[in-house]
């Protein structure tokens, strides 16, 4: 009888009460803004770090698990039993989390030499709910009885199709992490220019760029039903972070799509850090990679 642990990292933006009904193990991230260090979801709630970063002087910057905090990890579940660990990281090509956790698991094998856990680690390529929706469904899928290698296959199937679009309204975070250059921040302050920006397959791009901020949500969505054209089984889901442009937001996209969210859901700390804490997002089903 197979005991599998399913773990992954405070990227995902699981909500805590998904996590608890799924039996998700999630490990959360250090965020350093003005010398403080913050722990995601346990120093404060996702709204009271926007506000931080609002009042902040300097921008938060996140640190990446270690290779060592994940070694203890498995090493917990080796010792509790467990046959079998997924693990679903942060996108590969923005942290050095993924690598960490395949260092890991070299420490692994001096720590607890015997140990015949197997450890399925997948890049998610992109970040929040974008994939932590789909971790809630493969931990469903599981406990429903699915076969292990079956559900994998599906996830990662799934995150082949998974795009974003990213509407930030300040852009200090943007230029910070270097997902917008310095001079285009500079042009969008002095100009009222907003990018519109893009996430498919763990990259960004700045797909177009809009005057004003009213310009935002209507770019954002015709971009959408543009790179969504023709895909059977199409779903999206909004994320935000407490603004009131979100639920402007869920109006234009319910009336351009014919239907509500999957979710609306909170940009975490992890997030937030690098988008801003003023963004709203259509996470949403594209065309498979």
């Amino acid at each position: 009888m197979n005991k599998i642990a399913i773990l992954t990292d405070s990227s995902c933006d699981i909500p805590q009460s998904l996590a608890e009904k799924y039996g998700i193990d999630i490990m959360s991230f250090h965020i350093m803004l003005d010398g403080t260090d913050y722990l995601e979801r346990v120093s404060c709630t996702n709204e009271e770090f926007y506000d931080l970063m609002r009042k902040a002087k300097g921008v938060p910057s996140t640190a990446a698990i270690t290779p060592i905090q994940f070694c203890e990890k498995y090493c917990e579940y080796v010792d509790a039993g467990y046959t079998d660990v997924v693990h679903i990281s942060i996108n590969r090509t923005g942290s050095s989390t993924y690598d960490n956790a395949v260092m890991a698991q070299g420490m692994l094998r001096e720590e607890r030499p015997e140990h015949k856990m197997r450890i399925h680690l997948l890049d998610s390529h992109t970040y929040s709910m974008v994939f932590g929706w789909y971790v809630c469904e493969l931990a469903r899928k599981l406990r429903n009885g699915a076969e292990l290698r079956h559900v994998i296959s599906e996830f990662e199937e799934q995150m082949d199709k998974m795009e974003v679009i990213l509407g930030p309204y300040s852009l200090r975070q943007m230029k910070k992490s270097g997902r917008i250059s310095a001079a285009a921040a500079f042009a969008g302050e002095l100009l009222g220019l907003r990018p519109i920006i893009t996430l498919v397959d763990g990259k960004t791009t700045v797909a177009s760029k809009v005057r004003g901020d009213d310009k935002v949500i209507p770019a954002m969505v015709d971009l959408c039903k543009k790179r969504t054209e023709g895909v059977e089984d199409f779903e999206y889901m909004i994320g935000h972070t407490h603004i009131q442009q979100a639920e402007d937001l869920r109006k234009a996209c319910k009336k351009a799509f014919g239907k509500e969210p999957l979710t609306l859901f909170e940009l975490g700390g992890a997030v937030s850090s690098n988008t801003g804490p003023d963004t709203v997002a259509i996470a949403y089903v594209g065309k498979a990679r």
